[in-house]
């Protein structure tokens, strides 16, 4: 592949932006994950090329939208057939309530009798299934043929067709109108309220109220569309705040160790000057507290009566340690003897006991004698 097919920078943004968001499932590919790998970003410019918004193949896409097409028709075509069948039992249940409360005239109940026997024999067929062969029996046995036979009349069935049209018109336009009150409240369907509107403003409200739901429907899909579009934005700006913040988290962590741990010395050793300074400051504070103490305590007087004092131990001291000299000479002298001045010694002692000894037991004699 040629150079000149790689992505540049911008495209690459743009593959991220467009592709990635709406055609792509989100990922979060960043700016440099696309420089890095230029071949997969020349992918995803021609993937986009083959594929819808939904992520599906252009043919798929286009056979899903006839599928959804059919499949809208098939279910108008049920919800209307549906709908009569349900405003048909709704009628026959109103008859039956109506009936327990008033009484009815014979054409309600020729009317009712007929529409219930059609009703059931019709349903009744539908049972049955078609009249092909088939392996399992009918259902009690019976065939369409039996069925046709509890058919009302002709007559009446034309005449019960004829009414029938009117009762569900007027069925379906009492539903209308509720529907409508229940969206405007405004269009009360009581006739003595003033502010009603009258049958033919509530007619065509509700000829249009069905393009106003559908306005509001899709109203509501471009909401929700918006909403995954705002969504996967956010995911987006999520994904790239995080990149941010962990970018912002690695450079508060090397400014730290690059500025801060090589100044942490130079600040140590100015904050230890600073506390010599003020250290010695307090000492000084100190001394000069003992000084002003002193100061206080002591008049000159009493000064003058220490120095005295002072001067008279000192002296006293002196004569002391000359005292001391002289013995110290004389201890040096007998030193000189050796053993012979150790012996004397121990005689003496020997003898100055012996001596006091002596003293003592006639000390004790006199007293004795006395």
């Amino acid at each position: 592949m040629a150079s000149g097919d790689f992505c540049s920078p911008g495209e690459g943004m743009e593959i991220l932006q467009q592709v990635c968001s709406k055609q792509l499932p989100p990922c979060n590919l960043s700016k440099e994950d696309l420089l890095q790998n230029p071949y997969f970003s020349k992918l995803l410019l021609n993937l986009s090329q083959h594929v819808d918004e939904s992520g599906l193949s252009l043919t798929l896409a286009k056979e899903q939208a006839q599928a959804w097409k059919e499949v809208r028709l098939h279910k108008t075509t049920w919800l209307r057939s549906e709908i009569l069948h349900r405003v048909i039992q709704e009628l026959l249940v109103d008859y039956y309530v109506k009936m327990q409360d008033t009484n009815v005239t014979s054409e309600d109940k020729k009317f009712h009798e007929t529409l219930e026997q059609r009703l059931l024999v019709t349903e009744l067929m539908r049972l049955l299934g078609p009249s092909q062969e088939r392996e399992i029996p009918p259902l009690l046995g019976m065939e369409k043929a039996d069925l046709l036979e509890l058919m009302p009349l002709s007559e009446d069935f034309v005449w019960m067709r004829a009414r029938l049209q009117q009762e569900v018109e007027e069925q379906l336009k009492k539903k209308c109108f509720t529907l409508l009150c229940y969206y405007d409240p405004n269009s009360v369907l009581c006739p003595l309220c003033p502010d009603a509107d009258s049958e033919t403003v509530k007619a065509a409200k509700v000829w249009k109220l069905a393009e106003v739901l559908v306005g509001e429907q899709q109203q509501c899909q471009d909401a929700k569309s918006q909403q995954k579009e705002q969504m996967l934005l956010l995911e987006k700006k999520s994904a790239t705040y995080s990149q941010v913040l962990l970018r912002c988290l690695t450079l508060l962590q090397r400014l730290l160790q690059e500025h801060r741990l090589k100044t942490q010395s130079e600040l140590d050793r100015i904050n230890a000057q600073y506390l010599e300074v003020k250290c010695s400051a307090m000492i000084l504070k100190l001394r000069m507290e003992e000084l002003k103490i002193l100061s206080d305590t002591y008049t000159v007087e009493k000064v003058e009566v220490h120095r005295l004092i002072r001067d008279r131990l000192e002296g006293a001291i002196h004569l002391q340690e000359q005292d001391m000299e002289k013995s110290r000479q004389v201890l040096n002298s007998y030193e000189v003897l050796g053993e012979e001045f150790d012996r004397l010694v121990k005689e003496y002692t020997v003898l100055k006991q012996a001596t006091e000894n002596k003293r003592w037991a006639l000390l004790e004699f006199n007293k004795a004698y006395r």
